[in-house]
């Protein structure tokens, strides 16, 4: 059984979520403001967590960097009001695997869920290199002019498929479907969140832009 943790101030909300999820076979906790759901996810293990953007005590976005400054990786889905590019860009940048508008449907937001808990793909053993950057498969490190810079999981993964897919354009449709998993209707600017956060990791070693946009069908690397 999967245990999950809740975080959300909207009692009426959160016990909606809970009894939804413990008929889908879940075990939940919650928890109803920032500070004691950044306790109980630092002192105990869980799958998942849906975290509230915005919480008395500790706001989401604190709680989340604080989860990550611990060492937890548990995947972590915002449940926000915020629809704004910057906003989604703070929220993956603090941590967040994934987001969810309010309003959602309950039926989404399990499908995203079961996308987080699904187990990522072990990569080929591999080296993919490209126009001074270099990619190590196994390890999951990348250097640029053979200085190393830390990629998220997504933004190695996104970063992997594209070099292994060079000289063919990687349609918005593939790449969810290739990186995220996800199979059913999606907000498919989260891919340009990470492509733009990728283009300057390597940009801070290197003035190139290796991944082109093909207006309106996806991103392609080129020879």
């Amino acid at each position: 059984m999967y245990k999950i943790l809740i975080i959300e101030d909207e009692k009426g909300i959160s016990e909606f979520l809970k009894e939804g999820l413990s008929e889908e076979n879940f075990e939940v906790d919650t928890a109803f403001d920032g500070k004691s759901g950044l306790n109980k996810a630092l002192n105990n293990e869980y799958d998942i967590i849906l975290m509230d953007w915005m919480l008395p005590k500790i706001q989401g976005i604190e709680a989340t960097r604080k989860i990550r400054e611990a060492g937890k990786e548990t995947p972590i889905i915002f449940l926000t009001a915020k629809d704004t590019v910057q906003d989604t860009i703070l929220g993956l940048r603090s941590g967040a695997n994934d987001y969810l508008k309010k309003p959602f449907s309950f039926e989404e937001l399990l499908e995203r869920i079961k996308v987080q808990l699904r187990k990522p793909v072990q990569p080929v053993k591999n080296i993919y290199e490209h126009q001074g950057i270099k990619m190590d498969a196994d390890k999951r490190e990348v250097y640029v002019e053979n200085k190393e810079i830390h990629l998220t999981q997504k933004e190695f993964d996104l970063l992997l498929y594209l070099l292994k897919n060079k000289n063919n354009v990687c349609t918005r449709e593939e790449i969810l479907d290739k990186v995220w998993d996800i199979h059913f209707e999606y907000d498919s600017g989260v891919i340009d969140v990470y492509i733009n956060s990728l283009r300057k990791k390597i940009k801070s070693v290197k003035d190139i832009n290796i991944i082109d946009t093909v207006r309106g069908v996806g991103y392609i690397v080129k020879d």
